[in-house]
């Protein structure tokens, strides 16, 4: 991504977002491992989400940049949204059961009810 003549982020931002709450119940023990762990998911996103998807882009001659981010998804995607100038917020359908879809809704449900910016959802 780069900064464009009109101040708006120009490119793509491939964000993947690791689900977490501040609001999960945790021991001490799990807040003392909990920053190793993150630092491990943070790795595995880069590695095997983000970086395949930035070298077939850069195959295809789009500027891209990576962003890995925790926390509840629609929120962390819409306050990006808002912090990059996004015209538009692409989604992938994601793989939550039937169930827990018709029950909750799914990420891109949420944000296409809920999002300042038009979201494409692609199968």
């Amino acid at each position: 991504c780069r900064l464009g003549a009109t101040g708006v982020v120009e490119g793509i931002l491939l964000v993947h977002v690791v689900p977490w709450s501040p609001f999960s119940f945790s021991t001490p023990e799990d807040n003392e491992r909990r920053h190793v762990e993150r630092q491990h998911e943070i790795a595995a996103a880069e590695s095997q989400v983000l970086e395949p998807m930035r070298r077939f882009a850069a195959e295809k001659g789009i500027d891209t940049s990576v962003a890995v981010r925790h926390g509840d998804p629609v929120a962390v995607l819409e306050d990006l949204a808002i912090e990059m100038s996004a015209r538009l917020l692409v989604v992938g359908r994601t793989g939550d059961s039937g169930l827990r879809q018709r029950l909750f809704g799914g990420l891109p449900s949420h944000l296409v009810q809920s999002a300042d910016v038009p979201v494409v959802v692609v199968p």
